[in-house]
């Protein structure tokens, strides 16, 4: 494995960082194009990303800390603690922030963004394989069984290559409901609700090829969170299907109006001021 792709003395190059930024970067554009054909704002695409990437890293290390039983300095500003789900709290309270603040409808926005963080999240997990971060299962003597001996977290025996399991799960959760996005335009916050619910199949499947620490019995405190994710996922979309449905060229005026009101109150106050 290669945790430091090249090392410059006190800088380097590191593998996690680098496909992390490959994911952002993958992300900003599928959204960036997916918002443009809708004729919705594209340049909404980099302040999303950015905000899930910041919200991302304050709320996994804040998940991190409560996880240890301690909230200090150190603690949160070291490099190491980067918790999934604490991670994936604080993107979306951020990202959700951002898009209400935003001219874009929120509910069809966010169901853009849904899918995404399933691709962006099987992106960073190849980082985490390159790294060898110690997300890796228990010993295995399967054909493709990996030892990481130089990872971060080295191993020289075999183990379950976890990582690989969960991009391969991603992508493909990704690409069923990538394929399927145009049905679900008519029940807008339908998509990001099953995307909830593809996030909270995934990771409880991959749990079963980690060495986390059990909370109860068999389970692990990922798979309880994949549950609340589950279900959160499911009342969201029963939820959506009992609202009004709506067409497409609804939300394209709605958003036409609400970019027209914003960019026309900053004219009338000039004239006023001239006047």
């Amino acid at each position: 494995m290669y945790p430091t792709i090249v090392d410059f003395g006190p800088v380097g190059i590191h593998s996690y960082g680098l496909m992390l930024a490959t994911a952002f970067i993958t992300v900003v554009f599928v959204i960036q194009s997916e918002l443009k054909r809708r004729g919705f704002v594209p340049e909404l695409a980099s302040a999303i990303v950015m905000a899930a990437a910041i919200g991302g890293i304050v709320g996994a290390k804040l998940y991190s800390a409560l996880l240890d039983g301690q909230i200090t300095f150190r603690e949160i500003f070291s490099t190491s603690g980067l918790v999934w789900y604490g991670g994936f709290i604080g993107g979306c309270l951020a990202v959700i922030i951002v898009v209400l603040r935003s001219p874009n409808p929120f509910l069809p926005t966010i169901d853009i963004v849904g899918p995404t963080v399933i691709l962006g999240y099987g992106i960073g997990r190849i980082g985490c394989l390159l790294a060898g971060d110690g997300d890796y299962g228990p010993p295995s003597d399967l054909p493709w069984a990996m030892a990481f001996p130089n990872g971060t977290v080295p191993t020289t025996i075999p183990v379950h290559p976890t990582p690989i399991y969960e991009t391969l799960l991603s992508c493909a959760f990704f690409g069923i409901l990538w394929s399927q996005r145009r049905k679900f335009e008519a029940t807008p916050g339908a998509l990001f609700g099953a995307s909830l619910v593809a996030l909270g199949v995934e990771r409880f499947i991959a749990e079963f090829w980690r060495i986390t620490p059990r909370v109860l019995g068999w389970m692990s405190a990922a798979q309880l969170l994949s549950i609340a994710a589950f279900i959160l996922g499911i009342a969201l979309i029963l939820w959506m299907r009992t609202r009004p449905r709506v067409v497409e060229s609804e939300i394209g005026n709605l958003v036409s109006e609400t970019t027209e009101r914003k960019n026309t109150k900053p004219r009338q106050r000039s004239r006023r001021r001239r006047r």
